[in-house]
Parts: structure tokens; C-alpha cells; sequence
């Protein structure tokens, strides 16, 4: 391929599709955004329609090369990311059935439970690398069966997203490793589908898409999407990966031991290794790697980003249209470790790891009259940075050793204040990337560049994220934060019950 060969990267968030395009030496041409809704039909659910999402790959791709000014046969090659834990039915004809069940949805808690009863919850995790919930495609399938048995009857497959959007280019279905390995459906070390494991839920192999590597191209840009995008019919297209596996490669994790930090509305602490790792209680998963020789064990908590997006939103002055991250950021600054014995609990959707609470509550906790918004501000951001190294001291506990730190993407990456509140915390080395995308995006097209013979295999990613600065422990600040972070975790304890209860409270 030659040097002007371009990359074409579709990450399908949760708000939008965000499409890339990327030159060989990972470099930035042009980059659009096209949103869509989501739905909210009854309590716990979210759903997305299809439709949406055609219309937001298609017209940001025309947009792209548009703004390029390049020829569609520059373009050597599209893949795809996006947002994992879905189910997408469609018939034969590639037609979705209803709308999409989206990651958010938890709506199929009693199939969950009888996933649990039918199978075991401690063989489920040691098959799939993954605990029993009713987020997990396996649960919504269920769902669907007992609920919608014509749909069940009429699906002749179940995707999830970026495998929809690729049929959508290309007419062929697949779904890869990493997409498949958030299914509860696929036995993670021998990476393809668990079939003794479906048969006993009721549930039909046949209407699972065949499993391929991340960088397995599936085919080419078939006349109407060509006609629809202005693409060159043929041009390759590569499955890629779901968004948590391709944040990874974009964030330079590409070796075994390699650890990184995403912070943006939720937050994760991923490392990539050479087997599944397994907490005896269950406290972290495991994903498969875009690398078909690595796995990504980690633990993901509901609200960083959006904790503190929140507590601005609530401080702003009605007259103020944008947000004043800065000016809370350079006003916590100025307030010492620990914020004047000042906790938060960052639960304001629930917990996942460690603690697997949905009924999980954010707190402040020790306010007093001389807490005021400098405080408070620290106070969350520390309070992230505690449940965050909280996960971080489940995956050492399995013998992970980090020897070079973490390294960090997201939006939680630009505040300085963060991240050495971050580094502090874990006392841990934390390593700012030089990226001019989402970390998620050049994972994806990477992936494709892989997939084509563009680059070699995925430790190109480290050179295309480079390490832009580190933030080191500060030995004087460091040390100050222990007795802090025992608390955080005895809070906790000490109001899990009431959490329970005024949940209890809430539904009567």
C-alpha cells in the first residue's frame, strides 16, 4: 500500500457515531460527529434504533471525504468500533426486527437470575471470563425468547453494533472476539461460542454470527453502500472490535502487562495479558484483546467523568452557558490531600466493580461549615481516584505486577490536577498519551491497518500513542492519602445497608 493509503475508523458511541479518518502514521485527515438518540420505554430500559445509526455512518462518511478532499480510492480499508454488551436481531435480509437493547439496558434481571440457577454463577465466570448480569447480551436474548417469541422466532442472527454497521458496508455478517466475549455466550479461552453452555439456556447457536480476529477483513464495499458514501465499491472493510478492546490498542496497551486508565463518563482500569485473570469473588472481568494472543482483564466503575460533570452542572450559575471545569479544577488545586476530611462516594448510578451494587449511592461524607466549592471539587476527584485504585488492588491481588504505570486516556486525562491526584492515589507512575482522537477510534483503525497489511501487527500502536508526560507519586503528598483511602473503602461498608434501604424506600 502506498504512504497516501488512508484509514476509515467508525466508533459507534453511545451519543453518536464518531468517524475517522485516519492517514498511515496515524495522523488525523478529518473527524465528524453524527448523533442519534436513545430511548427510554419503560424504567431500565434503552434502545436505539438502527435506523439511526445507517444514517450516521453513512452521511459522516460522505462528510469526511468532503472535508479530506481526498478520492475514495485513497481509502484503503474501513473498520468499525463500537459500543459493547448489545443485541441487535435482524432476519435474513439484514433488517432489524426491533429496536437495538443497548448496553444501558437492564431490563431481563429476572433472566439473569435464571442464567444463574440454570448454569452457576462461578461456572458462568470461569467459562466466559465474565459474572451474570442482566446487562449482558446472553440475559436480553432471554429476554426477548420469553417476551417477543415471534422476534425470537423471526431473528436469523444476533449482532451487536459495530457488527451491524459493518454488514451495512459490506452485506456480510460477522462479529469478532472482543464483541463476542461480552456475550456470556462465548467460552473466552477457546474463543468461540460456549455451545453446552447456550444449549442449556434454551437459547439457538445458529443465530449467533460466525467469530473472527478483529483484523479479519470480511469483505468489500458492497454497490449500495458505495452509492450511499461515496466510497469505492470493493474497498476492504474489517470487522474490528468493541469499543473497550479498541480504547486499548489506541491507548498503547499492547503487551502483556501493560496497564491503562480510561477516564471519561465511567471509568476502567484494563491491562492486557496472556490469560484470563480470575478474582475468586468475582470482582473483575475479563474481555478478549483485539490481539488474538492477549486477553483484558479489568474492572469498570459508572460514574468519573460523569460525577463530576454532574457536580459542575449543579454549581454553575444559570447564566452561564459552558462549563467552568477549569476554574473548579485551579480552585480544589489550592486545597490540601484528603480535602479537610472531606469524602465523596462517586455511586450515582450504582457500582460495578468491585462492589456489583445497583443500589449503590453517591454521599459526601464529613461535610462541615468550612466545606466550601474548592473542597468539594477535590473531594470528587479524590473520591474517583480512591474507588479507582479500590479495582487497582483487585487485579494486583491476582499477581499483576505494573512496573511502568498507567497510562490514561479520556477526558479525565487533561485535567493536571486529576492526574496527579490519580498518580498520588495509586502511587503509580500515570502517563499522558499524544493523541489527537479518541483512543477508541485509532484502536479501530488500527485494527483495519492490520487487517490490510498497513502495519504489521498491533505494536504499531504504541508509536501512533505516544507518552506525552508522566505525573509521578509525590513522595511528601502521597503517604498523606492512606488513611484517606481506608476510610473511603469503610464508608462503603458502613452504608451499603442503608443504600439498600432507601432503595427500598424509593420503590414503595
Amino acid at each position: 500500500m502506498a504512504d497516501s493509503s488512508y484509514i476509515l475508523a467508525h466508533d459507534l458511541g453511545t451519543t453518536g457515531n464518531k468517524a475517522t479518518l485516519f492517514r498511515r502514521d496515524g495522523r488525523v485527515a478529518a473527524a465528524t460527529v453524527a448523533t442519534y438518540p436513545t430511548a427510554y420505554p419503560q424504567a431500565n430500559w434503552a434502545e436505539q434504533d438502527p435506523k439511526h445509526w445507517r444514517r450516521a455512518l453513512f452521511s459522516s462518511t460522505r462528510q469526511l471525504l468532503k472535508e479530506a478532499g481526498i478520492s475514495s480510492s485513497e481509502i484503503a480499508v474501513v473498520s468499525f468500533s463500537g459500543h459493547m454488551n448489545g443485541l441487535v436481531s435482524v432476519d435474513k435480509a439484514g433488517t432489524p426486527l426491533r429496536p437495538a437493547i443497548i448496553w444501558a439496558d437492564q431490563r431481563a434481571v429476572e433472566q439473569a437470575a435464571a442464567i444463574a440457577d440454570t448454569c452457576g454463577e462461578d461456572e458462568v465466570y470461569r467459562l466466559t471470563g465474565n459474572r451474570i448480569s442482566a446487562g449482558y447480551p446472553a440475559a436480553k436474548w432471554l429476554w426477548i425468547k420469553t417476551h417477543e417469541p415471534d422476534v425470537y422466532h423471526n431473528t436469523h442472527l444476533v449482532l451487536q453494533t459495530k457488527d451491524y454497521a459493518a454488514y451495512l458496508f459490506c452485506a456480510e455478517f460477522a462479529t469478532d472476539y472482543s464483541d463476542a466475549s461480552m456475550t456470556l455466550l462465548m467460552d473466552l479461552t477457546k474463543r468461540e461460542w460456549a455451545g453446552e453452555l447456550i444449549e442449556q439456556l434454551g437459547l439457538d447457536t445458529r443465530k449467533l454470527a460466525d467469530i473472527y480476529p478483529a483484523a479479519t477483513v470480511i469483505g468489500g464495499v458492497s454497490d449500495e453502500a458505495a452509492r450511499e458514501t461515496g466510497l469505492r465499491t470493493g474497498t476492504a472493510v474489517v470487522i474490528g472490535g468493541g469499543d473497550g478492546a479498541c480504547a486499548t490498542v489506541g491507548a498503547g496497551s499492547i503487551a502483556a502487562g501493560d496497564t491503562y486508565n480510561y477516564i471519561g463518563s465511567s471509568s476502567w482500569i484494563a491491562l492486557s495479558a496472556s490469560r484470563p485473570i480470575l478474582d475468586p469473588k468475582r470482582r473483575t472481568f475479563n474481555i478478549a484483546h483485539l490481539d488474538p494472543d492477549l486477553y483484558i482483564p479489568l474492572g469498570t466503575m459508572q460514574a468519573a467523568g460523569g460525577a463530576f460533570d454532574w457536580f459542575e452542572r449543579l454549581l454553575r450559575p444559570e447564566d452561564h452557558e459552558h462549563p467552568q471545569y477549569e476554574a473548579l479544577d485551579e480552585a480544589a488545586a489550592a486545597v490540601p490531600p484528603g480535602s479537610h476530611g472531606l469524602l465523596f462516594l462517586p455511586y450515582l448510578l450504582g457500582e460495578r466493580s468491585p462492589y456489583w451494587n445497583p443500589f449503590a449511592r453517591g454521599a459526601f461524607v464529613g461535610l462541615s461549615m468550612s466545606h466550601g466549592k474548592p473542597e468539594t471539587t477535590r473531594a470528587l476527584l479524590e473520591g474517583v481516584a480512591f474507588h479507582l485504585r479500590s479495582i487497582l488492588t483487585v487485579l494486583k491481588s491476582q499477581g499483576t505486577e505494573i512496573e511502568t504505570g498507567i497510562r490514561l486516556i479520556g477526558g479525565g486525562a487533561r485535567s493536571t490536577l486529576w492526574r496527579q491526584i490519580l498518580a498520588d492515589v495509586y502511587q503509580l507512575p500515570v502517563a499522558r498519551l499524544n493523541l489527537s482522537v479518541q483512543a477508541t477510534a485509532l484502536g479501530a483503525a488500527i485494527a483495519g491497518g492490520v487487517g490490510v497489511g498497513l502495519y504489521p501487527d498491533y505494536k504499531i500502536g504504541r508509536d501512533l500513542a505516544p507518552i506525552h508526560d508522566y505525573q509521578y507519586p509525590q513522595p511528601e503528598t502521597s503517604p498523606l492519602y492512606e488513611p484517606y483511602f481506608k476510610l473511603f473503602e469503610q464508608t462503603y461498608v458502613a452504608l451499603e445497608p442503608i443504600f439498600t434501604q432507601l432503595a427500598k424506600l424509593d420503590q414503595s
